[in-house]
């Protein structure tokens, strides 16, 4: 059974909140991609792991935070250059709509305030903070949360993060992205498929597959001029790849509702879903969350497992027999 995943990170502001400057274009189309994305995804009815920064699900703050123990400064941009911005630091309205959309997402997240986990600054105490408070928030919108996307895919603290309560994450991609992605899948043929895997402490690695806006620029233009959108090409690629496998390995793609910046990121996104649409339809292929991923692996494992222990009952049990004769 072939299977697609894909997976959103959901952050408006947040996921710049460290950049100087951060980049202007993207930030100020934040919420237009977010509604744009949610539209796609109810035209093709293709479900989502929407991974959503936590902070967004407030409705107000004073910017201080003083019972979280990140860096000095880290909130700071929020009581300065964004406080009157508060379209860049909450986003109740934008969660409700993918929570009241009639796809059946999954909700997940991405952290409390995007902080990068790999960081040597984050120790196990703020990576806890992280975890716990978006868990907190979740709760206290009756909502239950399994899966963790990484702030910038920088997995750390993995311990923490099981401790918590997840049970599954999005790992780093190992194939190419961005121009060699492209070239090598989208041309080449080379295979972006990934294998979900049950890892220590009980969690369940959902690598990523392909980066869906990872060929911008001069060089989009020029091949859209003479030849069509590589990213959508490569993406049908790794579909299509996924169609045809014949064990677990599955194509994850991913993006940020603050990549659809224009009607032509629209159409690539649009172009995508209903690929995987159409596949779906004509063939075996699933659309699953990164939540109903990780429930099968871990069953499977399981499985796996006692089929094992059995098979060595037997084994002993035979030894001993064949030892008493």
């Amino acid at each position: 059974m072939g299977s697609v995943v894909v997976s959103v990170d959901a952050e408006l502001g947040w996921g710049f909140l460290d950049l100087h400057p951060p980049p202007a274009h993207r930030i100020e189309h934040c919420r237009r991609g977010w509604h744009a994305l949610c539209e796609a995804f109810e035209a093709y009815d293709v479900p989502a792991t929407w991974a959503v920064v936590g902070h967004l699900m407030l409705e107000d703050c004073d910017g201080r935070h003083v019972d979280h123990p990140a860096p000095a400064g880290w909130f700071e941009r929020e009581r300065t250059d964004w406080k009157d911005r508060p379209d860049l630091r909450f986003g109740p309205d934008l969660v409700r709509s993918v929570l009241e959309s009639p796809v059946d997402h999954e909700f997940a997240s991405h952290s409390f305030s995007h902080i990068l986990f790999g960081a040597p600054s984050t120790d196990r105490d703020l990576a806890r903070a992280e975890f716990e408070r978006a868990l907190e928030l979740a709760d206290e919108w009756g909502l239950e949360c399994s899966s963790f996307v990484y702030p910038r895919n920088d997995v750390g603290h993995r311990a923490a993060l099981a401790e918590a309560g997840f049970t599954a994450y999005r790992g780093r991609t190992p194939t190419p992205e961005g121009f060699r992605a492209v070239l090598e899948t989208g041309l080449g043929g080379r295979s972006v498929l990934v294998e979900p895997t049950v890892e220590e402490h009980g969690l369940v690695n959902v690598p990523a597959s392909l980066f869906c806006f990872g060929f911008e620029g001069v060089s989009r233009t020029v091949a859209e001029s003479v030849w069509a959108d590589p990213m959508v090409v490569t993406a049908r690629r790794a579909i299509d790849q996924a169609v045809a496998a014949d064990d677990d390995r599955l194509c994850h793609l991913w993006l940020h509702p603050n990549n659809l910046t224009t009607d032509r990121d629209d159409e690539r996104m649009r172009a995508i879903l209903a690929y995987i649409d159409r596949q779906r339809r004509e063939t075996d292929l699933t659309v699953e969350t990164m939540d109903e991923v990780a429930a099968r692996v871990s069953e499977s494992t399981e499985d796996a497992a006692e089929r094992e222990n059995a098979d060595g009952l037997e084994t002993s049990v035979t030894q001993a027999v064949g030892g008493d004769d």
